[in-house]
């Protein structure tokens, strides 16, 4: 850390002065992450109107740049409202769970070399498992509302999320076999010959993508939110601050598994081609310029594509998805295998 010598000249021990200069990194990291949380939602929304052919937010600040923060703004002046029938603990708890653990899934995610809050040899395990409790916030929520409309939406959240999350796991395997660490660094400087998405694991590339939607409840699949049976899904009951947080750790987690894809299969902060001027650019503004076209990929699938029925979503994990994922894990370790001179 940067601050450490800082720290230290001004007679801080050691200890303090690594635990203050990581704890001012982090603390300006997730600031940053929650800034630019306004902004993708309104890129989301320009992107959107786009599409349909009209302009979208363009009245609150220049060419509407504030309007998500007036929105935000809005919503933390309105009434917080408890359904008389709802456990009140749980059904606050569950937003802040939400909010949360999408913040905490960014702290092994690197966004240029040595950019990391923890550089963990473990990232991976860390995120599947950040991924995997996430499905509780969503769960607790429709619980204890004690409603009709969110107990459905938490139960097919329950399904949806379990079903994807297995071949997110075997496509994770199949990069692990190519880069050789679990360590997210590690697999990022494992693509300085070649992005891992132009290479045989092309295919997992598209499933874990297509998977991601599926996973952050992202049209075409956003059936846990689905107004046409289930009026608002699981937030139905949720207004002011705590629906707020529920739509902040919703596009936090689509940021982060875009993130995530830019560092499996796209080279992370790497450049496109290691030659100058191109290498000359900044890591970091490598990684957002990756970040940045798949979230763009991601809202124009939320522009076009119609929504799926809950029997084809299903229908798609596990009779498509699950399968397709798992033979490639045998191809990828047949081809690491050969490659290697193991055979």
């Amino acid at each position: 850390m940067g601050l450490v010598p800082f720290f230290q000249s001004h007679g801080v021990p050691y200890g303090w002065a690594w635990t203050l200069s990581y704890g001012i990194f982090t603390v300006i990291f997730e600031l940053i992450l929650a800034v630019s949380v306004a902004f993708f939602i309104l890129a989301d929304r320009k992107i959107w109107a786009a599409v349909h052919l009209r302009r979208g937010p363009n009245v609150v600040g220049p060419f509407g740049l504030l309007q998500t923060f007036a929105d935000a703004f809005k919503f933390f002046f309105k009434e917080v409202i408890i359904p008389a029938g709802a456990n009140k603990i749980l059904f606050l708890l569950a937003p802040l769970i939400t909010a949360t653990l999408a913040f905490s899934a960014w702290a092994v995610i690197p966004v240029n070399a040595g950019w990391v809050i923890s550089n963990i040899n473990v990232g991976i395990l860390y995120l599947f498992a950040i991924s995997s409790l996430s499905v509780y916030g969503v769960i607790v929520a429709g619980w204890s509302s004690n409603s009709k409309y969110p107990f459905l939406a938490a139960l097919r959240c329950a399904a949806q999320m379990v079903s994807y999350e297995v071949s997110i796991g075997f496509v994770i395997i199949t990069v692990l076999l190519f880069a050789g660490s679990l360590n997210l660094t590690a697999i990022v400087e494992a693509q300085r010959h070649g992005w891992f998405a132009f290479t045989m694991l092309f295919p997992m590339f598209v499933i874990f993508f297509i998977s991601s939607l599926a996973e952050t409840q992202r049209p075409p699949f956003d059936l846990l939110e689905a107004e046409s049976e289930l009026v608002a899904g699981f937030m139905t009951e949720y207004s002011s601050t705590p629906f707020l947080l529920f739509f902040l750790g919703e596009y936090m987690n689509v940021i982060m598994l875009c993130g995530l894809m830019t560092v499996l299969f796209l080279g992370g902060w790497l450049p496109v081609w290691d030659v100058w001027p191109l290498n000359a650019v900044p890591g970091v503004i490598w990684f957002l310029l990756k970040l940045f076209a798949l979230f763009f990929m991601n809202a124009m699938v939320k522009a076009i594509v119609p929504r799926y029925r809950y029997d084809q979503l299903m229908r798609l994990g596990w009779k498509v998805f699950l399968p397709v994922s798992l033979l490639w894990v045998v191809l990828t370790a047949g081809w690491v295998l050969f490659r290697s001179g193991g055979f």
